[in-house]
């Protein structure tokens, strides 16, 4: 006997798929005689790159067109969200070019670059926007789904290419170039089709995947049965992390609201990543329940979108950083302990379920619903484990100081501390006899030349032990006095930072300051005290890229401040 087995919902959900009209493109007289508009996201300022621009100018003029006619805007398109991508478009479209040159797509900027581009398009400006690896592949995965075709001219150099070098690719996609700008009809959409490795196949309509496993009586009496398969089709559609998960049925999703007394399609995080999509408490149950969350858990992740969308926190860009950093969640406050998020010895590691299922959850959504795969639609040179999941306590039996929750509420309240951030890296002092000693060992872990706070500063965390907490606090350290102490000592002579790593972004006033900090003030630094006993401490550095810790407290949907999980209760 052979019958279906239950429908999954797709993690997915409905894509959109819109698809974009393109700008009436100029004839080649008119784009001689008119204004072209180039637009630099700040990126050309690297290395050789500029000489995409160069180039571009030279064959244009070389073409016949009026060089006295041209506008250059430049501008970074870091810390903009859509809207504010779609407004300054709507600026540079003032200007009444005829077509519009953007650049560069190469790392981190080229997600929010291609929303401005689209938002060009929609405008009516003809525009071809240049990119490289590997932002070239994020450009495509933003394009096949916020606009459908869109013309991306891709040239194969980086940091180290020559100016002759960068000269030599441009010309070799010249045509290319050129023919996007001045061509329509059939030819136009040809030069503006986008293959893409994902999701041949938009998610359909009504939320399910179309993969059911055919029952088999004789395997339906194993434990886990279909598991082979049902990951089987999970990895090959991109919609899991590669571990096993737990098959999303509609009878585990409402489940998993049991503790989740919002309505499903409330929305936590505005349109980011490359699919451009919301995230809403259905996509987290989802993901929590293919995680192997307990529904208990629902309200710690709540709270963690909801400081991810924080406007500081630079959620759009994060999601899709070259930086192997993941979103570090950790949990302080009587809840953490009452649903088992733990900070005791090797918490940041296997073994802890909440833990590891709570950050899991977090970062399958991010797949999932933005779309951020790695090796397709993700800028990752690397990563690194803080991406499959990274979530601890703050362990009120081990605090020597106050803990998060009560510097910024009190201690019956429980919050979520967000940090785009770096695995921890391991601090080793088995040898100093008193706080002070130990102090010097933990300042020279807090930054390298090859560290984003390096070049810009912003919040790391310190994760003491107890055992260096004590020693600490009884050479009569304060959590003030250690985060005062690492904002003064933790330095780079300028010399050494100068033309390493990437751009710099630091405060203005800093124009001219020599050794260069990785904090802007002390509260940058935060301490907290997890794990057991020994000399193992820890240091976890920021991605930092106009990217700020956020803290966000549990609250119920009426705005009210949760003492206890069961207020949560459905």
């Amino acid at each position: 006997m052979r019958r279906q087995v239950n429908q999954m919902i797709d993690p997915r959900g409905w894509q959109e798929r819109p698809m974009l009209t393109l700008a009436k493109r100029p004839s080649p007289e008119e784009l001689k005689a008119g204004k072209i508009l180039f637009y630099n996201n700040t990126k050309l300022g690297f290395c050789n790159y500029y000489t995409v621009f160069d180039r571009i100018k030279e064959r244009l003029v070389e073409s016949g067109c009026d060089e006295s006619l041209w506008v250059e805007y430049t501008e970074t398109v870091r810390g903009k969200n859509a809207k504010k991508l779609e407004e300054y478009a709507a600026m540079l479209a003032k200007e009444k070019p005829v077509a519009a040159i953007v650049a560069f797509g190469d790392m981190g900027t080229s997600s929010s670059t291609t929303v401005l581009t689209i938002a060009l398009e929609k405008l009516g400006i003809p525009t071809v926007y240049m990119t490289a690896p590997p932002g070239t592949a994020i450009t495509e995965g933003v394009g096949v789904y916020r606009a459908g075709e869109l013309c991306l001219c891709s040239v194969d150099i980086y940091q180290a290419s020559t100016v002759e070098e960068i000269e030599t690719e441009v010309d070799r996609k010249w045509d290319y170039i050129l023919a996007s700008l001045t061509t329509n009809g059939e030819k136009l959409r040809e030069l503006a089709h986008i293959d893409f490795k994902m999701d041949e196949i938009a998610p359909a309509e009504d939320g399910l995947l179309p993969f059911v496993p055919e029952y088999d009586e004789e395997k339906s009496v194993e434990p886990g049965a279909y598991m082979e398969e049902v990951m089987e089709y999970f990895n090959k559609e991109h919609i899991s992390d590669g571990l096993p998960i737990i098959p999303p049925t509609r009878r585990r999703y409402e489940k998993m609201l049991a503790y989740c007394p919002w309505d499903e399609k409330l929305k936590l995080v505005d349109p980011s990543g490359p699919s451009g999509k919301e995230i809403t408490i259905k996509d987290i149950a989802i993901a929590a329940v293919m995680a192997g969350c307990k529904p208990e858990a629902m309200p710690v992740l709540v709270a963690a979108f909801k400081a991810m969308n924080n406007p500081l926190y630079n959620f759009n860009q994060s999601v899709t950083t070259s930086h192997p950093g993941g979103n570090m969640c950790i949990v302080s406050g009587p809840i953490a302990q009452e649903i088992g998020v733990s900070g005791m010895q090797g918490c940041q590691g296997p073994g802890y379920p909440v833990n590891a299922t709570i950050g899991r959850a977090i970062n399958l959504v991010l797949m999932n619903v933005l779309r951020t795969v790695p090796g397709i639609c993700d800028l990752d040179c690397i990563a690194s484990q803080a991406e499959f999941t990274y979530c601890f306590a703050e362990e009120p039996s081990l605090a020597q100081w106050n803990m998060i929750n009560e510097d910024h509420f009190d201690p019956e309240t429980t919050t979520v501390y967000l940090l785009k951030a770096e695995p921890i890296h391991d601090i080793i002092d088995f040898l100093s006899l008193n706080g002070y000693d130990l102090l010097d060992t933990i300042t020279a872990c807090c930054t390298t030349l090859g560290s984003n706070n390096a070049y810009m500063p912003g919040p790391l965390v310190i994760c003491l032990t107890p055992d260096h907490a004590m020693m600490l606090k009884k050479a009569g350290y304060t959590k003030e006095m250690i985060q005062e102490h690492i904002h003064q000592y933790v330095y780079h002579q300028t010399p050494m930072v100068n033309g390493r790593g990437l751009m710099p972004v630091r405060p203005r006033e800093w124009e001219n300051r020599h050794p260069l900090p990785v904090t802007r003030m002390p509260k940058d630094v935060e301490v907290v005290t997890i794990g057991g006993r020994g000399g193992h401490s820890g240091v976890i550095l920021p991605w930092a890229l106009h990217s700020e810790g956020i803290v966000e407290a549990l609250t119920l949907p009426d705005g009210k401040t949760a003492r206890r999980i069961d207020e949560f209760k459905r």
